[in-house]
């Protein structure tokens, strides 16, 4: 069984290939936009802004599962950049959808919290009606459509808050920050589930696992759209204040710098953030026989592992 990884550069792509899971269960392609990867390996030209180029790769590979973990991400550019939000988190879902169905593949796909409003007071179920608010989550949400619409075999996993040890994220940035400056102001009004990379790629392996050893209808009620999230939820405020406790308690820092908690009104951006993005998670556990961890034990660990380097 042949597996193609798109965004093998991305933080979550890198998590794949550094923790090897998707290598054990077929042979593995890694692909990133220029073919070139940043962890060890030989990578193809995977370049979700090329259709007809990422229609090639899909003709040459044969993939018989699909692994995208690519997209733009750059939530504010995307209100200006609005055609590469939609080419690459949209159209391209749609390039991807169709040849896996006229080619029996299975497409596992990510999605994200930005499909909803915001303005909930408990965590969204999957069935939750979608009203995104800004240019990424209507890629997001164009490109959740797109595949859903092509008729393939397929799993959505929308998720929230991503990070890891390596890559542009806000734990890695706190941590720069925590080092230079003394205090800090973060918004306290968003609430989220910070949810890890690691966390992210061993539940996308349960479920992989469990729908390729089922068959028939089996396997068409393992398909759909699932929140793949870590339990639990805090703020930005929250996360910050627990990053820094942590870092000081693994030595990554001397001393945790004092954390002001201000509103989402005194930190503008050109793209609105959803005040309240907690995803509820309940249908992944139960449907893939899966627990997830509380956001905490993956801080734990994201730290840990960056101690260790």
């Amino acid at each position: 069984m042949k597996i193609l990884l798109l965004g093998a550069n991305g933080q979550l792509g890198q998590t794949f290939l550094m923790e090897g899971g998707l290598a054990t269960r077929g042979e593995l392609i890694a692909a990133s936009r220029d073919g070139t990867l940043v962890q060890p390996g030989h990578g193809a030209v995977g370049d979700l802004s090329d259709l007809t180029a990422l229609k090639s790769l899909l003709d040459a590979e044969q993939p018989a599962v699909i692994v995208n973990a690519a997209a733009y991400t750059a939530v504010d550019k995307a209100e200006q950049e609005t055609d590469a939000a939609d080419r690459i988190n949209g159209e391209a879902l749609g390039v991807i959808g169709h040849w896996a169905k006229a080619h029996d593949a299975l497409v596992v796909h990510y999605s994200t919290d930005y499909v909803f409003s915001g303005d909930a007071d408990k965590p969204y179920p999957p069935s939750s009606p979608t009203a995104p608010q800004g240019a990424y989550g209507r890629s997001k949400l164009r490109g959740e459509e797109a595949l859903r619409g092509s008729g393939a075999s397929h799993m959505i996993f929308r998720t929230a808050w991503v990070y890891s040890p390596v890559g542009h994220n806000f734990l890695r940035t706190m941590l720069r920050l925590g080092a230079e400056r003394d205090e800090l102001r973060v918004v306290a009004d968003q609430h989220g589930t910070p949810t890890t990379t690691s966390l992210i790629v061993t539940g996308t392996l349960a479920a992989l696992d469990k729908y390729l050893a089922a068959s028939g209808d089996e396997r068409q009620a393992l398909e759909g759209t699932f929140h793949l999230t870590a339990n639990g939820e805090t703020t930005w405020h929250g996360f910050a204040e627990a990053i820094f406790a942590e870092a000081t308690t693994a030595g990554l820092l001397v001393k945790a710098p004092i954390v002001h908690a201000i509103g989402s009104a005194e930190f503008p951006t050109p793209a609105k953030r959803p005040g309240y993005s907690v995803l509820d998670n309940t249908s992944f556990s139960h449907t893939f026989g899966h627990a997830l961890k509380d956001w905490r034990e993956g801080l734990r660990e994201t730290v840990r592992a960056l101690s260790k380097q």
